[in-house]
């Protein structure tokens, strides 16, 4: 199903955390598609941002500076805007700041979500369809490799973020039973996608931005890096954006697109820290070599995959960009950076490119 450009057109479309990098890939992408978009964040997650060096707002209707731990200017900026599309990225993202501070990332992605759609049951009548973005570490994950996880699998987490992305999927669950299940109520669908790569990264604690700021000279070398042999299903945040923006265009018409959907990279993009590491170097000259981390680090999961059946069959959606293309992009774009490029044009750009492949893939 591919994007219908007349569907985005003049439409009111709420983001939270639209400072953030999959925020403001949205944003952008959303901007492009003649959408009124609406941002809530209470600023740029990073310093320098994506938000900040494409300049993001410079296409945004209104934007709100609420945490949405903030429940009723939540809630007045959602009235405000009157939106009939809500995507909710807002969250607390990191595991190991979840070890540090887990009150405030259950804060966040749990209560954050539930002020949310309290704040969508407000304004209901502007609001046809929601998609909460959680994670794919919500599921209870023995690590073992058996097999990529679905839809209706058990959710669960052994640390507090991962914890934190199957509550706000249980409670988006519940909110849609009890709340959103009448014929005129918002249409209420949940994401899980995960490890994603590209341009305008630089957050904190996370491998792929870890190793721009090495490699673009504002970190020291080597690179220091958790668990090199942790497989896990990366893919280039064009990917699972398109999956969202599928996802609500399909709600706005089909109420049987409710529920859970996952967003994952082909099965042969599933690699390990160190090859993507190892490929990244054979992109990018002059990226230093890296070495394992001793400081302690969170218990993850050794192995993640995601089974995306479900989005290919139900949706017509796929991955687009394979990783190696990603990692492509992602170089391509912080070499530009570094070189002084206009950087709203260039993301502008990605976001045309990636449009037309996906218009080739998906026909």
């Amino acid at each position: 199903m591919p994007i219908e450009e007349d569907r985005w057109r003049g439409r009111r479309v709420l983001l939270t955390g639209h400072t953030g990098f999959k925020g403001a890939w949205l944003s952008l992408w959303l901007q492009r598609l003649g959408a009124r978009v609406t941002g809530v964040a209470p600023g740029p997650p990073s310093e320098p941002s994506l938000y900040g060096v494409a300049e993001v707002a410079a296409g945004m209707v209104a934007e709100h500076a609420c945490d949405v731990r903030d429940g009723q200017g939540l809630a007045r900026a959602v009235a405000a805007a009157e939106p009939e599309v809500v995507i909710h990225l807002a969250a607390q993202p990191m595991v190991r700041r979840s070890l540090i501070d887990p009150v405030g990332t259950f804060e966040t992605n749990v209560i954050g979500t539930v002020n949310l759609l309290e704040a969508v049951r407000a304004a209901k009548r502007t609001v046809q369809a929601v998609v909460v973005v959680t994670s794919d570490k919500c599921y209870e994950n023995p690590g073992t490799g058996e097999r990529a996880f679905r839809e209706g699998d058990p959710l669960g987490g052994s640390d507090p973020y991962s914890a934190s992305k199957a509550c706000a999927e249980i409670v988006a669950a519940s909110y849609s039973r009890s709340f959103f299940a009448a014929a005129e109520s918002p249409r209420l669908a949940s994401a899980r996608a995960g490890n994603v790569i590209g341009g305008g990264d630089w957050g904190e604690d996370r491998l792929l931005p870890d190793a721009v700021r090495v490699a673009g000279g504002s970190a020291p070398a080597p690179l220091q890096v958790r668990n090199p042999h942790a497989v896990r299903p990366w893919q280039h945040v064009l990917n699972p954006l398109l999956g969202y923006l599928t996802l609500a265009q399909r709600l706005l018409e089909d109420p049987d697109a409710c529920g859970a959907w996952n967003f994952g990279p082909p099965q042969a993009d599933a690699r390990t820290v160190g090859d993507v590491l190892t490929r990244l170097r054979e992109l990018w000259d002059g990226m230093p070599a890296w070495e394992a981390d001793t400081r302690v680090n969170p218990k993850e999961a050794a192995w993640l995959a995601l089974d995306s059946s479900k989005a290919i069959e139900g949706l017509g959606w796929r991955p687009v960009w394979e990783l190696d293309r990603g990692l492509a992009e992602l170089v391509d774009w912080h070499r530009a950076h570094l070189a002084g490029r206009q950087m709203r044009r260039l993301s502008e750009d990605q976001i045309e490119q990636f449009m037309a492949d996906a218009g080739s893939c998906l026909r």
